[in-house]
């Protein structure tokens, strides 16, 4: 999950298929298996962020082991309206205790945040009843995603 234009079907796809595809806003979602090893693997959602389908975001909350927060670190203007999104979805009775993985996306890209900037901006220390994590990535580039989800694997297994 995260905001529109944060990244989530581009790293998808990059992770997924190992390429870069041109996207347009998600309306709903999309899917996709990532297998880590020969024992793990990963379903992966990705869940349109637009404003207008924020609230739909709990229809896709049961059963769900982690959470992959996407986050635009290149447009700090953006940043409080993700921590509220943040804020209002890790707030579902279903989320409790679920492990959070923040992946400030577009790393690659000149004048983004650093990694505690995007923390600190997100207010993530304030999130002591679950486990979290922060990962700097680029999903154009393929950089991180990999180290990322093997750690979301990981976290999963911790919880």
């Amino acid at each position: 999950m995260g905001l529109d234009s944060a990244g989530k079907s581009t790293l998808l796809a990059h992770i997924l298929k190992g390429q870069v595809i041109n996207t347009s806003p998600t309306v709903g979602f999309n899917v996709g298996t990532l297998e880590l090893n020969k024992q793990s693997s990963l379903t992966l959602w990705d869940i349109g962020g637009q404003k207008s389908m924020r609230p739909n975001w709990k229809y896709y909350l049961d059963e769900c082991k982690a959470l992959v927060f996407v986050v635009d670190s290149t447009d700090a203007a953006r940043i409080p309206e993700a921590q509220m999104a943040l804020k209002g979805i890790l707030s579902d009775e279903r989320l409790r205790g679920v492990p959070l993985m923040v992946l400030a996306n577009k790393k690659d890209l000149p004048n983004s945040m650093t990694i505690r900037e995007v923390s600190n901006k997100l207010n993530l220390n304030s999130y002591t009843d679950r486990e979290w994590e922060i990962q700097a990535c680029s999903a154009t580039k393929g950089l991180g995603l990999q180290q990322a989800f093997l750690k979301v694997n990981k976290l999963i297994k911790r919880s």
